[in-house]
């Protein structure tokens, strides 16, 4: 099969979203009755690279109007996209128009003919993007209703802006969306401060682009991320702000008593820290090197050293880091603080004194790392810390 937009392999691409092909008929429509039908995953598109949709409006049988939105890569090295929507005249079969794109603005020419055979549909004709001549020719489409079509939009960011706990979504872990024409205003508000922007963020969606809005993922530290929202959401063309799923998995976490933990209102992080590696080293059979709280994020990092077991007699060392987040089990704050740890990630090198043996640690074909054992830490931190385990079956504490 070959798709509507044919030729634009390497131009433009379809997204998942709009794999809704459909096998069953059109529904009757009354005569003089107006309807819109939508055609998105029209065949063959999937071996092209176009994100499209075309929206008809039908008296009957005859279409009296039609948009056609196209969306594709604007950029070989990049995620950039650039998209056009045309209003398309009507005369008979024939389907024409032109526009220009809105990210680089080149000059967009349409011309479709349109042929009915049975309950699908053929397309045949030209697009054409500044210099590049496409030939259309996709047989066999099939279109959606209305309801179908806006079944297959609704998406969820997953944004929470009043979360009651931190059970579904992370301390250190912000969304912001945005309209897209106040987004880089927003970016550029972010330089210089103590929070990490996803850079996969950066990169403006199909979706986006038809929904006008984009999201920034951020990272901060927990005690900023109130502050953070509060001030995101005053900012002009920001629709809304809050916290989303992070870095905490909930079978990696303890939830614990606060008091001990506190001098005041304020969190004792070199006690915390010294306890949480204290325990990890009799866990992992190790001895602690550092522990770090990174100003940016909040996330602990603890490094240890241990002999290699690999092979005894040469004396290698494994160097273990783990990472781990502290912050209150609820937005505004709590009597209790919740922990997570991050598995331990390992790696062995020489570290005898004289000429070093070089290593490598890359899993070769189709191998999988495997998962190294902690050592009970996490049953161990929370009896150290009179804490709780979460249990995912009651999706409660336990």
């Amino acid at each position: 099969m070959r798709a509507l937009l044919f030729c634009l392999a390497g131009l433009v691409a379809i997204s998942p979203e709009f794999a809704l092909a459909q096998t069953k008929p059109s529904p009757k429509t009354a005569p003089g009755t107006s309807e819109t039908r939508y055609f998105t995953a029209i065949d063959g598109l999937m071996d092209g690279n176009a994100d499209v949709v075309l929206k008809e409006t039908r008296q009957g049988k005859a279409v009296t109007s039609a948009v056609l939105d196209v969306c594709y890569p604007a950029d070989k090295t990049s995620d950039r996209k650039d998209r056009f929507v045309v209003d398309l005249a009507v005369n008979g079969q024939t389907l024409s128009g032109t526009t220009q794109s809105m990210g680089s603005k080149q000059p967009v020419t349409v011309k479709l003919t349109r042929k009915a055979t049975g309950d699908n549909f053929d397309f045949r004709g030209q697009i054409t993007i500044g210099q590049t001549v496409t030939e259309v020719a996709s047989t066999d489409n099939t279109d959606l209703s209305e309801k179908e079509f806006q079944d297959g939009q609704a998406t969820d960011d997953g944004i929470a802006a009043s979360p009651k706990d931190f059970t579904e979504v992370s301390p250190e872990s912000i969304g912001v969306r945005v309209k897209i024409e106040s987004a880089l205003d927003f970016l550029n508000s972010l330089r210089g401060q103590d929070v990490e922007v996803a850079l996969t963020s950066l990169a403006v969606t199909c979706d986006a682009m038809r929904a006008g809005q984009q999201t920034i993922s951020l990272t901060v530290d927990p005690d900023r991320a109130a502050a953070l929202i509060a001030k995101a959401k005053a900012m002009p063309g920001v629709v809304t702000a809050g916290w989303t799923a992070g870095a905490v998995e909930m079978d990696r976490a303890i939830r614990f008593p606060a008091a001990d933990w506190r001098d005041g209102s304020k969190l004792n992080r070199d006690k915390l820290a010294t306890a949480i590696s204290g325990v990890l080293a009799r866990s992992l059979a190790a001895k602690p090197v550092s522990a770090n709280w990174s100003p940016v994020t909040g996330k602990l990092k603890l490094t240890f050293k241990r002999p290699s077991q690999l092979v005894p007699a040469l004396e290698l060392t494994d160097t273990i880091e783990v990472i781990g987040l502290v912050a209150p089990d609820t937005p505004g704050g709590s009597d209790r603080l919740m922990l997570w740890i991050g598995s331990p990630v390992t790696a062995t090198s020489d570290e005898t004194s004289g000429a070093k043996l070089l290593l490598s640690d890359e899993p070769s074909g189709d191998e999988e790392v495997e998962q190294r054992d902690d050592g009970g830490a996490l049953a161990a931190l929370a009896k150290e810390l009179k804490g709780q385990r979460w249990d995912a079956d009651k999706s409660a504490w336990k």
